[in-house]
């Protein structure tokens, strides 16, 4: 088999690419800067949505749907928030086409009287729903969330990470006090942090964005930020606490309890494909894509060794039954979901199909297995002793009773491990001064580079745009201030004066 890009030894960014195209996960469409998501990447998808539908609802959040297509002046309500997504806008200003010259072109007489944005986001058209919905405080606290596709044009797209269309799930609350929103907003933050670290095997570190990387016409932005295998951040989840903002601008008010007319308090937060993206740079390695056993459409792949002989039909009949069996397990809370690979394709090509899709266990059956009641599995986690594929003997009740659930939990454990240890190990701390940040990250962009852990003032305006200057001219972000602090804090090396927190900073996707 020949393997993927070197992690080790070639940009990661083709390293990426070799494992999205390789594990058959997405491809370019023909329209600049969106995809075509292949049916095993959806797979990854419709499992992290399922999963995180079933936690946001046991928050008490309900599902519903929005129209894409919001009147411009429902943004222009907002002024941080048109002028924070006014460069990626996509804009319909006509409803026809007309064959002129013949050429097809929009008709000049079907101009809209409005042109309408297609959604960036949906905090302006949902708010214009909470204004007619919420009436009274009985109305609170409103929680609703809805799966969705968002545009935002984008122009240096990479498959998952950037794309001008992707999927995400976008939540969006009404409270009747400033408190109610703000314990809502931390509450989605840690649904986040724990469905990424148990579900995707993926550690994060949870905190607040600075006041430069607040989403447009947030009171505070709150992050997860994960550390892939380039030692680059990716910000994996957002929750936003809005204030009354929104709730001013689209007139969402209440009667409290004295009668008196109150702007609600408003929350978003939201993830996106781009947590598949995260999973292939946290998990891949040299042979393509692993994926934890929770998120894999596919936990068990039976591969058949056939050829074309007449016990191919005892062989078939095993395995069939070995699935069937398999399937009778749970683990996760949810059956195995075990599948048997019938494709009339050499069995050593659809091994390593699977090996680069990442399915956490790969069994092959041969008539010597099928005879002896046998089985030979890979672990995806541990394919290969140097450069040689392990592969491990069982008979098959051994396997059924002892080994399969217990195998898919190790696997699910070992991938968080391996990243949470590479996680822990490559954030730095005691730099205190600016030339300790600059020897911290010289050299090339490609080279790894971990993060730095440094205590700051937290500056804002003039001040915080001199340090956010100072860290783009190394190519670095303020990822965010961890919940967890320290008690004490060094001098702020970006202005000198007394510390008040911690924050993360490091280059990012």
């Amino acid at each position: 088999m020949q393997r993927a890009l070197d992690i080790n030894r070639t940009r990661f960014a083709d390293w990426y690419q070799a494992v999205v195209r390789d594990a058959d996960m997405a491809e370019t469409s023909p329209v600049r800067g969106a995809m075509v998501i292949k049916p095993w990447g959806y797979g990854v998808w419709e499992q992290i949505q399922q999963e995180l539908d079933r936690r946001i609802k046991a928050t008490g959040h309900e599902n519903c749907y929005f129209p894409m297509f919001i009147p411009l002046s429902f943004i222009a309500k907002e002024a941080e928030h048109v002028e924070g997504f006014a460069k990626e806008m996509a804009i319909v200003t006509h409803h026809r086409l007309k064959n002129i010259d013949g050429k097809l072109q929009p008709d000049p007489d079907a101009k809209l009287e409005e042109p309408l944005v297609v959604r960036p986001t949906s905090e302006t058209i949902i708010g214009d729903a909470f204004a007619r919905w919420v009436r009274s405080h009985r109305d609170l606290p409103l929680l609703i969330n809805q799966w969705a596709n968002v545009v935002r044009w984008e122009m240096r797209p990479r498959l998952f990470l950037r794309t001008t269309e992707f999927l995400w799930q976008e939540g969006h609350t009404a409270h009747a006090s400033e408190a109610e929103a703000v314990e809502e907003t931390l509450k989605m933050l840690e649904v986040y942090r724990s469905f990424a670290e148990d579900y995707l095997a993926m550690p994060v570190i949870a905190g607040e964005k600075p006041e430069n990387e607040r989403f447009p016409g947030a009171v505070n932005t709150y992050s997860i930020e994960a550390m892939m295998q380039d030692g680059k951040a990716l910000q994996a989840g957002t929750s936003h606490f809005l204030g009354t903002h929104f709730a001013e601008a689209q007139s969402i008010k209440f009667q409290d309890e004295a009668g008196t007319l109150t702007f609600c308090n408003t929350t978003s937060w939201g993830v996106s494909t781009r947590l598949i993206g995260g999973v292939i740079m946290t998990h891949g390695d040299d042979d393509g894509l692993r994926l934890p056993p929770a998120i894999a459409p596919k936990q068990v792949v039976v591969v058949p060794m056939l050829r074309d002989k007449p016990e191919d039909a005892d062989v078939l009949k095993y395995c069939e039954e070995l699935v069937a069996m398999l399937r009778k397990l749970s683990v996760f809370g949810q059956p195995i979901r075990a599948h048997l690979d019938t494709k009339k394709i050499k069995s050593a090509e659809k091994r390593w199909n699977w090996v680069r899709r990442g399915a956490p266990i790969i069994i092959e059956i041969g008539p010597r297995d099928a005879a002896g009641g046998n089985i030979t599995y890979m672990r995806r986690d541990q394919l290969r002793d140097g450069d040689k594929v392990k592969s491990i003997a069982l008979p098959r009740q051994e396997f059924l009773e002892e080994k399969a659930v217990q195998l898919l939990a190790e696997i699910q454990h070992g991938l968080y491990a391996e990243a949470k240890a590479r996680l822990d190990g490559n954030i730095k701390t005691g730099v205190t001064d600016w030339k300790g940040v600059e020897e911290y990250f010289a050299g090339s962009d490609e080279e790894f580079k971990g993060w730095l852990k440094i205590s700051w003032a937290k500056p804002s305006g003039v001040e915080l745009d001199a340090v956010d200057t100072k860290l783009k001219g190394l190519k670095l972000t303020i990822r965010n201030a961890p919940l967890q602090q320290p008690d004490t804090f060094a001098t702020c090396l970006f202005t000198g004066k007394p510390s008040v927190e911690e924050i993360l900073i490091g280059r990012a996707y």
